[in-house]
């Protein structure tokens, strides 16, 4: 099962954590994990290329996991944009857990 995290403060989504293989098809023919991986390559690409905020990422391959946390200080745009994309990205995987409740969680701590 893929467990996806969000870290808050208060109302502030602060980063995330995805971890663990979502166990629906095969490597490589997950579709479940595939569409994960790729909201969570949006997001991260949206926060770190694109708006250029150096968000820190850890990716664990033997665990299966990445995580993002952004930056504390964010200016008024950047703040607004990067809580767009992190809210965009947990009801998206909100919707996933949903569609497939036994391969995919979703937390908010």
């Amino acid at each position: 099962m893929t467990t996806v995290t969000f870290q808050t403060e208060g109302s502030r989504i602060v980063g995330f954590e995805v971890k663990g293989h979502s166990g629906y098809a095969p490597e490589g023919e997950d579709i479940v994990c595939a569409a994960i991986t790729s909201a969570v390559r949006l997001t991260e690409c949206a926060v770190n290329d694109v708006l250029g905020l150096e968000a820190a990422v850890k990716v664990k391959q033997k665990d299966a996991s990445i995580s993002l946390k952004l930056p504390s200080a964010l200016g008024q745009t950047n703040e607004s944009t990067c809580q767009t994309l992190l809210v965009a990205l947990m009801v998206h995987c909100v919707q996933l857990a949903e569609e497939y409740p036994e391969n995919i969680s979703v937390m908010e701590v």
